[in-house]
């Protein structure tokens, strides 16, 4: 048996990306593990939990689009979520919501729908971050920090201000 025949099918080489030329037209799902450039058009739904979409200069997609990381230099209409981070081009459209935890819309793109950054999308972040900074900072004293109001509250009323007018 040849070392070919061994390799599992799933996997591809570092750097390698395939191709919908500018000619193809797809409707429905496109699922993979690989990274993806699109010239063409799509519609329907991209999912590529682990990789890259390039949406190139000439290519159209009316999709809903999931990945690690998605780069538009072509249209797109639909929302788009990735995992690490999303990046709009000068001369890219965007109609759709975006979420993801690292956001680039350069000048000269076009962007209509709202943003959710994902602190957590990365995996990288604090549990807490989604909490004030005052919260997250007085979380381990505060007992502590409870006890010093009553202390200063007590504190006037044994004044005898009322006396003395």
């Amino acid at each position: 048996m040849s070392s070919d025949a061994m390799r599992p099918l799933a996997t591809t080489p570092a750097g390698s990306t395939a191709r919908l030329g500018a000619s193809l037209h797809v409707k429905g799902e496109i699922s993979g593990n690989e990274d993806l450039h699109v010239d063409g058009s799509v519609e329907g739904l991209i999912q590529l939990e682990d990789r890259k979409l390039t949406v190139g200069a000439s290519a159209r997609l009316t999709a809903d689009v999931v990945a690690r990381e998605v780069v538009v230099y072509g249209s797109v209409k639909g929302n788009l979520r990735a995992r690490d981070r999303i990046e709009i081009k000068k001369d890219g459209s965007v109609v759709g919501d975006l979420t993801t935890a690292r956001i680039m819309i350069e000048d000269g793109a076009y962007f209509k729908g709202s943003i959710e950054i994902d602190r957590h999308a990365e995996g990288g972040g604090e549990k807490d971050l989604d909490k004030p900074a005052f919260t997250r900072s007085t979380t381990a004293t505060a007992a502590p920090a409870q006890q010093q109001p009553a202390a200063r509250t007590s504190a006037p009323t044994t004044t005898p201000a009322s006396k003395n007018s």
